[in-house]
């Protein structure tokens, strides 16, 4: 059966916590990379990347979403409309991965409440400001926390996503693809070297 990779876009993505993970992610047997934002058409990361985006309303539940962060986060987490979409796929998912300040607009929905979650360290601060309801982690390379998988900042997601592969999938086929894109994977979520910088 193959997975289905459902990435949710938006003006000012991060194009690494996005391009990053999916590296990692196609590798897998069957899967299925799929892009959406709230209205479909073309959606462009900080970094001026135009990505072709399916409307929102055609994703399937029950699949692995993928929620990058990025500038234009910062202008979302007071986008109520993006936010009652973004809890309700959450909670349809069979798991929900978030990248740097991705976390921040979890949180806001309301799907965080309760669990453990981090996030990029250079804004730790505001992202941990966006709910009192989370158990904010701040010395974690990713977290864990049931279908939940919270990366810290841009490059974590990566290391983030080969975590994920290794708990659904194995240490062989996560070991496998970091070989095959010559990556050198932080296996350890709690080796956060990038923490001292908070």
């Amino acid at each position: 059966m193959p997975i289905r990779i459902q990435t949710l876009l938006f003006d000012g993505f991060e194009a690494l916590d996005v391009f990053g993970p999916v590296e990692i992610l196609s590798k897998l047997p069957d899967a299925v990379i799929e892009y959406f934002s709230l209205s479909g058409g073309f959606v462009k990361s900080a970094q001026f990347v135009e990505v072709a985006t399916k409307p929102i309303s055609s994703a399937l539940p029950q699949q692995v979403w993928l929620i990058p962060g990025g500038p234009g986060t910062r202008k979302l987490v007071e986008d109520d409309r993006f936010l009652a979409v973004l809890g309700k796929i959450a909670e349809q998912s069979s798991y929900c991965l978030s990248v740097c300040t991705g976390s921040a607009l979890l949180a806001k929905s309301g799907v965080l409440d309760g669990l453990k979650a981090t996030s990029n360290k250079r804004v730790f601060d505001w992202v941990s400001s966006t709910s009192a309801n989370v158990l904010w982690i701040k010395k974690a390379r990713w977290v864990v926390s049931g279908k939940y998988y919270i990366s810290s900042g841009v490059s974590a997601g990566m290391d983030m996503a080969l975590g994920f592969v290794r708990d659904i999938y194995g240490e062989e086929e996560a070991e496998s693809i970091a070989r095959r894109i010559e990556y050198f994977w932080n296996k350890d979520s709690q080796a956060d070297l990038f923490a001292k910088s908070i």
